[in-house]
């Protein structure tokens, strides 16, 4: 399998008035495989958007080497950016305009055939409003827009940076489904930067976590998953709480409270803590095994709080050169 991004040990420093200087990427190197969904994941100041702005010539790097769709960067981007869709940070719309304007100047500007437009709105879903103002467009119906400016070139990558920001969960659900429209289409490989770990889970085929500029997992979403494993590990509900975890603990299980719930760990047959709880007049309620998830490795690898989705407008930019 081809990659369409390919990262060496890449480092970026900023340099700050009266402080010591940040170091946002920190000896990174990663490799994208050609096709699906790719999750980069990472809390606040993990180095995500800079690694992206430095994939696409937005800054420039401090040392390592990086290639995009083969081509290193940022020494051949006049040949990598006509591949390349990306959405990050401001938008380039003009309200008053319909949203099939804005696409019209965007294919003026790149060069891009107009039949490409009615392509790109039925693809996200705006072809019954694309006549519309885009300042009466809904969050959501924005970041739509915005991905469809991204498509009008057909690129081969497509960069998406926080694509769920501000929305409701609604929103977060249309666009979850509409990035894994996109990953399972076969015509462009999307490299999806979330902190939205559930929703990531959902949609990509692979993924790799970053914090403080450093690569710290990789692999497939099973690989990762499997890192955070939980060893045989059930959630118990049941009335007399007190009293099931006395019966299990005497019987050597370890337990662990939970609120309304205990988890037992080790479990190697769930039918031992039914039938030991049932035998001392404990009825199970409920009596489930615990699968990792991304949030659990999340936590394991980083040490950092899963992040929460900031209530303002996701941003966006289309780079169309």
């Amino acid at each position: 399998m081809s990659a369409v991004i390919e990262v060496e040990d890449l480092r970026k420093t900023f340099k700050r008035a009266r402080r010591a200087p940040h170091t946002a990427v920190d000896g990174l190197s990663l490799t994208v495989p050609e096709g699906g969904v790719f999750g980069f994941l990472g809390p606040n100041g993990s180095g995500k958007t800079t690694t992206i702005r430095l994939l696409l010539g937005l800054v420039h790097a401090n040392g390592g080497t990086m290639s995009v769709l083969g081509h290193p960067v940022p020494q051949a981007l006049p040949d990598v950016l006509p591949g390349v869709g990306a959405l990050v940070e401001t938008p380039i719309f003009f309200p008053a305009f319909s949203g099939r304007r804005n696409l019209e100047l965007l294919a003026g500007v790149a060069g891009v055939p107009k039949s490409r437009i009615d392509e790109v709105l039925e693809l996200v879903g705006l072809a019954d409003r694309a006549r519309d103002r885009v300042k009466g467009y809904s969050l959501g119906m924005r970041q739509r827009l915005g991905i469809a400016a991204a498509l009008l070139k057909k690129p081969r990558l497509l960069i998406l940076d926080e694509p769920s920001n501000g929305l409701d969960p609604a929103g977060i659900r249309e666009m979850r489904e509409f990035i894994r429209r996109l990953g399972s289409s076969g015509e462009v490989t999307v490299f999806l930067s979330s902190h939205l770990l559930g929703e990531v889970q959902q949609v990509c085929d692979r993924v790799a976590i970053i914090t403080r500029g450093r690569l710290v997992m990789a692999g497939t979403v099973a690989e990762v998953l499997a890192e955070g494993s939980t060893g045989n590990d059930v959630r118990v509900r049941v009335a007399d709480l007190p009293g099931a975890d006395a019966v299990l603990r005497a019987a050597g299980l370890e337990v662990d409270p939970g609120g309304d719930h205990f988890v037992v760990r080790g479990v190697d047959d769930p039918a031992q803590v039914t039938r030991l709880l049932a035998d001392r007049g404990h009825y199970v309620r409920e009596l489930t095994p615990i699968a990792a998830d991304l949030e659990t490795v999340f936590l394991q690898l980083t040490g950092e709080p899963v992040e929460q989705p900031a209530p303002v407008p996701a941003q966006w930019t289309g780079v169309a050169k």
